[in-house]
């Protein structure tokens, strides 16, 4: 799944618990991550819920591939989307993603919690500047 299909998904879900489900979906259906990864260097600081991020090897490519989980469910959904938005980009790439708009866009702005929204920045702000 890319971007694209993902906001085309959004737009044919009519109201927020559809969407919230959707998510949920998202995360349920991320494969797991492996123990060995779910140490303290991979935890992602300023998300309520523990939140493990690490880059896969990338020796062939210059694309940025990223693992991730949490504990809670709609974090999970949140860490498929940014998933679907970043994983398989350059760094190129990656800098001209307007992930507010995209936030927005998806209407993840006005329906998530401040906390949830502050950790999926703290998500975001791991992904770009590892």
């Amino acid at each position: 799944m890319d971007l694209e299909q993902l906001k085309d998904d959004f737009e044919l879900l009519s109201d927020w618990e559809d969407r919230y489900s959707y998510i949920i979906d998202l995360g349920k259906a991320l494969p797991p991550m492996d123990i060995s990864l779910k140490i303290e260097d991979n935890k992602v600081n300023g998300c309520t819920s523990q939140v493990w991020m690490a880059t896969t090897d990338k020796s062939s490519s210059d694309s940025l591939d990223f693992v991730a989980d949490s504990d809670a469910i709609i974090v999970r959904g949140l860490v498929a989307v940014l998933m679907i938005i970043y994983n398989g980009k350059s760094k190129e790439e990656i800098k001209n993603i307007d992930i507010h708009g995209v936030f927005s866009n998806l209407g993840l702005d006005s329906h998530l919690s401040v906390n949830r929204r502050n950790g999926f920045f703290s998500m975001v702000s791991k992904i770009t500047t590892d």
